[in-house]
C-alpha cells in the first residue's frame, strides 16, 4: 500500500513539474496556461487553502484541489505539448539535482540571523 502511494506522490509531482513547463511555452493558449499556473502555484506553495494542522481537513484540500486541478489543466492542454513537456520532465526530475553547501550556508545564515534579529527585538520590547 506504500508503494502505491510513493507511486501517486511521484505522479504528482511529475505532473505539477510538466505543468510549470507547459505554462512557460508560448504555444499553450493562454486560460490553459492560467488554469495550469494556478494548480502549479497551488501545489508547490507553502500556504494553503485549509490549514495542514486543522484535522482531517487540513490535508484533504491538498489530497482532493489538486489532483482535480491537475486533471483540470491537462484536459485543456493541447496533447502533443503535454506529451513534450512530460517526456522533458521525467527526464529532468530522473538527473541528480546539484547541492551546493555555499547556498545551503547563505540560507542557515539568513534564518539565524533573523532568528538573533528577532529575539533582540523582543528582549529590548520586554527589557
Amino acid at each position: 500500500m506504500t508503494t502505491s502511494w510513493k507511486a501517486r506522490v511521484a505522479t504528482l509531482k511529475e505532473e505539477s513539474y510538466t505543468l510549470y513547463l507547459a505554462c512557460r511555452d508560448p504555444r499553450v493558449p493562454w486560460l490553459p496556461k492560467l488554469v495550469a499556473a494556478v494548480v502549479v502555484a497551488y501545489a508547490f506553495s507553502p500556504i494553503d487553502l485549509i490549514p495542514d494542522f486543522v484535522p482531517v481537513l487540513g490535508y484533504l484540500d491538498d489530497l482532493v484541489l489538486v489532483p482535480l486541478g491537475l486533471a483540470l489543466a491537462v484536459r485543456l492542454i493541447p496533447t502533443s505539448i503535454l506529451e513534450e513537456h512530460r517526456n522533458r520532465a521525467t527526464k529532468q526530475l530522473a538527473e541528480p539535482r546539484p547541492r551546493s553547501w555555499l547556498g545551503a550556508a547563505i540560507v542557515v545564515a539568513v534564518w539565524i540571523t533573523a532568528l538573533i534579529a528577532l529575539a533582540l527585538i523582543l528582549f529590548r520590547v520586554n527589557g
